[in-house]
């Protein structure tokens, strides 16, 4: 009963009661006589407010039954005010999404967020709609955020490779140790997290040990060749603070740099190199490829703007593999040997340039190399 109807029967009782009181001052009715009226009077109401209550209680408990037939409680699934469909047990879904999702027991899983948990919102629905906990599972699925672990085992801080556990890491480690126990190896274990499923890439254990000695022994020449170039470059001349990294190819020099020839209107403005017909030129420096075309008596000619007024032309090749604009690095294939031109067998005419005027190649390059003019 609620108090607004407890309170109406109060007032109720109280003003008949002063009613009567108010007539018995009035016709001076016997106190007993009172007692008695008041009594009647009592259980009578008492009786007709019962009557009204239970009837009220039965109309109730019939509208209920009325709704229950046509609807059901249930609970309305929602991540971030999009519907996902309806459960009749919050709690049941809740440790679907907890055994499901968030205690998903696969390799290399270190944690899983869910990004927006699901709301839930008690409703009475029609009776024809149906529970759909799998779909709503496969949602939230969606919105989850999972952090892998996995180890990489390197040497000298390059991966040598990857493995699921720290025990399969330190084992190989162990293992690559044991080998070589000769050298002194700069090895360790690198703790790698990411939330992209594709960037896990580990080795089995097994594979792992057939193979990493293999792995070993070419980071190892790789090493040895990088601080041989090192050394390489140190001995090699600059020309405007820019590196000379390589030279072009390897040969004989078969014509110098401001000698005259029948086969020349003026003295030599390059070196000549002869090597067989094919081999791959190298760019001497980085740059900028200015041109790439036939030119007269240089026949197929290459330039490379290096800056600062350096220039390279590479001339009487037989194939050019680059196009003017394009950056090159030093040490590139920019062509190869040929015979174009005004030329008299395979050779690189190579001229070095500054600010538009040519060099001499040697003061710089093929300074120890032997050759006939």
């Amino acid at each position: 009963m609620t108090n607004w109807d407890k309170n109406s029967i109060h007032n109720l009782i109280l003003e008949r009661i002063y009613s009567i009181i108010d007539f018995s001052r009035v016709k001076k009715v016997p106190k007993r006589r009172v007692n008695f009226i008041l009594s009647k009077k009592l259980k009578y109401y008492t009786k007709e407010i019962l009557k009204y209550f239970n009837i009220t209680v039965i109309a109730f408990g019939f509208i209920i039954a009325m709704v229950l037939i046509k609807y059901k409680p249930m609970y309305k699934v929602s991540i971030s005010e999009e519907e996902l469909g309806y459960v009749s047990n919050k709690k049941a879904l809740e440790e679907m999404v907890k055994e499901r999702i968030l205690q998903k027991e696969e390799k290399n899983i270190e944690a899983i967020d869910i990004k927006v948990n699901p709301e839930y919102e008690l409703k009475f629905v029609d009776r024809t709609i149906k529970t759909n906990e799998q779909e709503i599972i496969a949602t939230v699925e969606q919105e989850v955020d999972i952090t892998y672990k996995y180890y990489e085992i390197a040497l000298n801080n390059e991966t040598l490779d990857t493995v699921d556990t720290i025990e399969e890491a330190e084992e190989l480690i162990h293992k690559v140790k044991e080998e070589n126990q000769e050298k002194e190896l700069d090895l360790s274990i690198i703790e790698k997290y990411t939330q992209k499923e594709e960037e896990v890439t580990t080795t089995e254990l097994e594979v792992a040990k057939t193979d990493i000695q293999a792995k070993v022994t070419q980071k190892l020449e790789q090493q040895k060749k990088l601080e041989e170039e090192q050394d390489r470059m140190k001995d090699m001349p600059e020309i405007k603070g820019i590196k000379l990294a390589y030279v072009p190819v390897s040969g004989v020099i078969s014509s110098r740099y401001g000698v005259s020839s029948r086969i020349r209107s003026s003295n030599h403005t390059g070196l000549d190199i002869a090597t067989p017909a094919g081999t791959p030129i190298k760019v001497i420096a980085e740059g900028t490829v200015t041109h790439a075309s036939y030119q007269g008596a240089y026949g197929n000619l290459v330039k490379v703007d290096h800056g600062n007024g350096f220039e390279t032309w590479y001339a009487h090749t037989s194939k050019m593999y680059v196009t003017v604009g394009q950056k090159v690095e030093a040490g590139e294939v920019i062509a190869a040997v040929g015979s174009t031109g005004n030329s008299t067998g395979a050779h690189l005419h190579l001229e070095i340039r500054m600010d538009g005027e040519h060099i001499n190649p040697q003061k710089y390059l093929y300074k120890e190399t032997k050759g006939t003019k």
